[in-house]
């Protein structure tokens, strides 16, 4: 099973801001299971605190903003676009300013302080939404279309189209988030010129030089105003007439302009607030549709907060039916698991198939056969009792028995043909034989009922 992870230690990057041209200091810490990731503004009175989450970006326009109240912090998609594809699952983030230092304009030197500093397995397990089918938003006027597709890892293809005879078409792919530290993290910000003055005269780009941009000149200006960017960007007056690329370090790929588009939506999917397992394809992405993609993202894991466990009947079960009864004294009519398809230290995974031939239908009901709601529960904890037993040297020298059962649900019945599928999950750490668990019963992808429940090993005399 894999775990959370967080940073070992801390560390600080400075730098100017993109946007204010004000020296900043961000610094990343280790933060406990279950956090996320959180911003703190540690200038401002009380130093607020906000959730790195989708509904909290108030403005995509010239990058990523967070906002809450009076606080409001930009820049921050490289930062986190760092931490998601490196798996940092939880982070404590301080900034002295209104938006991260814009650094190189890239993700690389959080990647490498990342690397330096390591990376701290957690206890608490990796949350996974699993994505079971195609979601797809889709921006008419501007063409930009984001579509995520079910896949075994997380990614993506961007896919660009500007206007410009420079980057006209182009497209860039991470297939593994291991390749991002050499494949996508070092990938530069671009601007136009035709958007540079605009942006300056909004007071904006304050912080922006060759050193942290790709700058590209498509469209011929005058000399004098040439001459004014050239001096305002630290650069070497150029001929007008010159069109090209504007940057003291020379492109490190053809596409690297949109192989920072797919650094971006990294940094905005990680606001998320889950790691997926899916494929997304980007058409003409940026910040504002990204964010829509996050939000959408958001309300599917809230109406399927608790997903079902992958099934596929072809694999080979990890304990059979015979093994089961080697474990469990259970015997028909009462042995309700058929198969185990999945076991770990703290989760268990069951099976069982619903037949018309099962005795409880003769009784319930005869005309509408429906499973009783206790013999799922009973089910249920019968895998639990396989995930304890199994730790057991001699489990056929045990026997499990309830002293609890609580916040039993039923949301759906049960009735021939459904195949049930279990899964169960370890509270607390099995002490004096004593196991508390959290149970689900699901039929497909939905969840037909659920309960806590406790449980008592004792040695067969």
């Amino acid at each position: 099973m894999t775990k959370q992870n967080t940073l070992k230690g801390s560390f600080s990057l400075c730098g100017k801001g993109l946007h204010t041209g004000l020296n900043l200091t961000v610094t990343f810490y280790p933060a406990p299971e279950n956090t996320g990731y959180k911003i703190q503004r540690i200038d401002i009175d009380g130093m607020p605190t906000i959730d790195a989450v989708a509904e909290n970006v108030i403005d995509t326009k010239r990058g990523t903003v967070l906002g809450k109240g009076d606080m409001r912090v930009s820049t921050v998609e490289h930062g986190l676009s760092a931490l998601y594809a490196l798996g940092i699952d939880n982070c404590l983030i301080q900034v002295n300013g209104p938006e991260f230092p814009i650094l190189d304009g890239s993700a690389i030197q959080y990647v490498e302080k990342i690397q330096e500093i390591g990376i701290q397995e957690q206890n608490a397990p990796k949350d996974y939404y699993i994505i079971r089918k195609k979601i797809e938003i889709k921006d008419e006027e501007t063409g930009s279309c984001i579509t995520i597709l079910p896949d075994e890892d997380f990614s993506i293809t961007a896919m660009c189209s500007f206007e410009s005879k420079f980057i006209n078409s182009q497209f860039a792919t991470i297939d593994n988030m291991e390749d991002f530290p050499t494949e996508i993290a070092s990938a530069r910000t671009f601007v136009f010129v035709r958007d540079i003055m605009a942006l300056l005269q909004a007071g904006l780009i304050k912080g922006g030089d060759l050193d942290n941009a790709i700058v590209i000149y498509e469209n011929e200006q005058s000399q004098e105003n040439i001459d004014k960017l050239c001096d305002r960007l630290g650069y070497e007056h150029i001929d007008a007439k010159k069109l090209g690329y504007m940057q003291h370090k020379p492109l490190t790929w053809e596409n690297e302009c949109t192989r920072h588009k797919l650094l971006d939506i990294i940094g905005d999917m990680a606001l998320i607030g889950k790691p997926l397992k899916g494929r997304i394809i980007a058409t003409r992405p940026g910040h504002t549709i990204n964010n829509r993609f996050a939000r959408i993202m958001r309300q599917e894991i809230r109406k399927h907060e608790i997903q079902a466990p992958i099934y596929d009947p072809n694999m080979e079960p990890v304990l059979d039916v015979n093994r089961i009864r080697q474990v469990l004294p259970h015997r028909y009519p009462m042995q309700l698991v058929d198969k185990i398809i999945s076991i770990s230290g703290t989760t268990i995974v069951g099976v069982k198939n619903v037949t018309s031939n099962e005795p409880f239908f003769q009784g319930h009901f005869p005309e509408e056969p429906v499973m009783p709601g206790v013999l799922m529960i009973e089910a249920m904890s019968q895998c639990g009792a396989l995930l304890v037993l199994n730790t057991l040297e001699e489990p056929e020298r045990w026997t499990s028995y309830f002293l609890k059962i609580d916040d039993v649900k039923y949301r759906k019945k049960v009735v021939p043909g459904d195949t049930l599928i279990f899964k169960v999950e370890l509270l607390a750490p099995v002490r004096h034989g004593i196991s508390s668990m959290q149970g689900y019963i699901f039929v497909g992808d939905t969840l037909v009922a659920e309960a806590k429940f406790t449980g008592q090993m004792v040695k067969n005399k």
